[in-house]
């Protein structure tokens, strides 16, 4: 195939996979449940911290977390207790995000939402800003605060040439509004045009294995290349492709 060909058949595989049936077997589930802005940002920003591993387990995870809030994210960050983490204490959250993670990202969202209404604020892009490279960054310093602490591992860097997939697959969630109702866009004020592809092993194989990533790391890098190709062709929403390159990897088309 050539790029042109190549792209057409990303064009009926987006279309295929950007559909509510993606919804059920996906983390984006987890903020589904939901109503309030900040409880969709809250459950959203948990659940895609936590993706890594097997889709299944994330879910299972994610929707633990919810229960433990209360199934109110939103007002427990808000009123949280030291009695509440209290019961969290020496149990597993996921994998190596621990409660002591958990407990460090309730305060960190805390202080965010006392001075905020809205994630949102946090990823605000400046003039001449082409991607979301520096607004992650900005989120990253602004949330995490200046003390060291373990949780800090779990929100990666793209100034230290992360893909950064988690937070970039956050903000498809938050920012994407093409009515199909599987991303949220409650986010008015970032523009679609400049997300990226939440880029990991399996979409950076198959982008490969179709010839439109040559980058061998799983980096900003590569993300930056990926982001050149599909800007030509879906330059008001380049970050829609995310579900052809999954659902392609997902049924194994190109193996």
């Amino acid at each position: 195939m050539n790029e042109q060909e190549i792209f057409e058949f990303l064009n009926q595989k987006a279309e295929q996979y950007n559909h509510v049936d993606f919804i059920e077997l996906d983390p984006i589930s987890i903020p589904h449940q939901f109503s309030l802005k900040q409880d969709i940002e809250i459950s959203a920003f948990f659940a895609s911290t936590i993706a890594w591993g097997n889709r299944k387990s994330i879910i299972t995870s994610a929707q633990k977390i919810i229960q433990f809030m209360g199934n109110s994210p939103y007002d427990f960050v808000m009123n949280v207790t030291q009695k509440d983490f209290k019961k969290l204490e020496n149990k597993a959250v996921h994998r190596t995000f621990s409660a002591e993670d958990f407990q460090q990202f309730i305060l960190n969202l805390k202080s965010v939402y006392t001075e905020f209404e809205s994630l949102e604020n946090l990823f605000l892009l400046k003039e001449n800003e082409e991607n979301y490279y520096h607004a992650i960054e900005r989120f990253r310093t602004r949330f995490l605060g200046e003390i060291p602490h373990r949780s800090h591992k779990h929100v990666s860097s793209p100034y230290k040439n992360s893909a950064s997939k988690r937070l970039v697959m956050f903000l498809r969630w938050m920012v994407r509004d093409d009515k199909k109702g599987v991303d949220f866009g409650i986010w008015k004020n970032l523009s679609p045009q400049y997300l990226s592809i939440p880029l990991d092993v399996h979409t950076a194989n198959i982008s490969r294995k179709l010839g439109i990533l040559t980058r061998t790391q799983n980096d900003w890098k590569a993300v930056e290349e990926l982001d050149q190709i599909i800007r030509k062709y879906h330059p008001e929403d380049p970050a829609v492709y995310d579900y052809a390159l999954f659902g392609i990897g997902v049924s194994k088309e190109l193996l």
